[in-house]
């Protein structure tokens, strides 16, 4: 048998080699090389602002720009056209991202309610002000990427999105026709083509001829990771961390070993630095699994055939458990990007009830990651390295901002006299306790 996963049992893992299993850092993607690398490279656009943009991407693009060039044009965005084929799965995806966000909106309302007699304490959403959203490009196209991040920002009603994509190889500066595509569907017109880092500086600080924003999202390269934290530093907000590609699957008897095969290598493909692990809770699935990933896997092409191998090998591999709960355990410690549920329906429910860390759950195996990557709806730029622990994918939230709203009466004010003066006093705050103490009050 052509062995591809590399095995591991849960029970005979020291507590030392559990949690290297689980643990992942920023440092893991981004070294401290690149991290100054970068951090230079962020210095001199906030210095020199559009030249040393188009600099960076004459340098790490091999692309040469002027600076009025940075900008993508509306007759650019007006020509884009894509194949009819292409453009029926964009309107199809588009249509299922706006409804899922749409649905999530309608949740996120104002709200108030009466917390005593006479005081009534609530939210209100509104949208942030503006957002920057990085596309990767260059070797590759990824309208996805781009619906993905920016619906959710239309449909919170962001007045200001602006797009960058670094422009295509060898092609005098022209960027992906179906990311233009897709900004023409959403109506998006601030549109720049650079260097990924030198473009995220550049929106997070401002230019002549780019506009700044308040918040950056978008997956990317290390350089690009490490372009946005260093961008927190400078007061931007952006999303932590989108990269490397992870998944996991849960597996066990009931379980079709070619499907399974066929949903671990969608994952596997994207890269050499990707990581993929299927928790399964005997051998026999394992083996039947690992035998149908290793004919699959020639039908790839070469490179997409070397990242998953690695991704199933030296990254990931099989982990061995002995019950659905363990497998759980092990996807809670683990806490994956994108986690597939791959049992029988009877089975799924209590899984999916146990697990608390993940970037998504997508039950049964008619739920393969790459239908929530392009289509489902679901928001599929999602927490990796461990931060599905502590943060959410991208979807309207993300765009959205509550600011507490809180009214009281006189007689409310009054009952919270004692309370307030206690406290400011305790705590050392003279006014604070004196707006109360030389306030009249009917009551006094």
């Amino acid at each position: 048998m052509n062995v591809v996963l590399r095995r591991r049992e849960w029970a005979t893992m020291s507590p030392d080699e559990r949690a290297a299993f689980a643990r992942r850092s920023l440092s893991d993607v981004v070294s401290s090389q690149l991290r100054e690398d970068i951090a230079a490279l962020i210095a001199d656009v906030q210095r020199r602002g559009d030249d040393a943009v188009c600099d960076a991407t004459r340098r790490f693009d091999g692309v040469s720009l002027m600076p009025d060039q940075l900008r993508v044009s509306a007759d650019e965005v007006h020509a884009a056209r894509v194949e009819d084929s292409v453009q029926a799965a964009l309107t199809d995806a588009i249509d299922h991202v706006r409804r899922f966000n749409e649905a999530l909106r309608s949740r996120l309302s104002d709200w108030s309610m009466e917390i005593e007699p006479g005081a009534r304490v609530g939210e209100k959403f509104s949208p942030i002000a503006s957002v920057g959203l990085f596309v990767p490009g260059g070797k590759a196209s990824y309208p996805s990427v781009a619906y993905q991040l920016a619906v959710p920002a239309v449909v919170a009603g962001v007045p200001n999105i602006s797009l960058l994509v670094p422009p295509l190889p060898n092609s005098n500066g022209k960027v992906d026709p179906a990311v233009l595509v897709v900004c023409r569907m959403l109506g998006i017109t601030d549109i720049y083509r650079a260097n990924g880092p030198a473009g995220i500086a550049a929106l997070g600080f401002g230019t002549h001829r780019i506009a700044p924003v308040r918040k950056i999202v978008g997956p990317g390269s290390p350089a690009v990771t490490a372009a946005q934290v260093e961008m927190q530093r400078h007061g931007v907000v952006t999303m932590m961390a989108l990269g490397p590609t992870e998944s996991m699957m849960v597996a066990d008897e009931s379980t079709d070993a070619r499907r399974a095969a066929l949903d671990l290598l969608i994952e596997a493909e994207h890269g050499e630095d990707s990581t993929v692990v299927l928790v399964a809770t005997d051998r026999s699935t394992i083996d039947d699994i690992d035998r149908h990933v290793g004919e699959l896997i020639g039908e790839l092409p070469t490179h997409r055939a070397s990242a998953a191998r690695a991704a199933l090998g030296r990254n990931g591999g099989a982990i061995l458990v002995a019950t659905l709960a363990e497998a759980c355990d092990v996807v809670n410690a683990f806490a994956p990007e994108h986690l597939q549920i791959a049992l029988a329906s009877a089975r799924c429910d209590d899984v999916v009830a146990r697990v608390v860390n993940a970037g998504e759950i997508l039950v049964g195996q008619d739920t393969p990651f790459s239908a929530a990557n392009f289509v489902l709806g679901v928001p599929a730029s999602l927490p990796t390295s461990g931060f599905a622990a502590v943060s959410s994918g991208i979807t309207v939230a993300a765009f959205l901002k509550t600011t507490a709203v809180a009214t009281n009466s006189a007689a409310a004010l009054h009952r919270m006299k004692n309370t307030i003066t206690a406290l400011s006093d305790h705590e050392g705050f003279s006014a604070h306790g004196n707006a109360l103490r030389q306030r009249r009050f009917d009551a006094d």
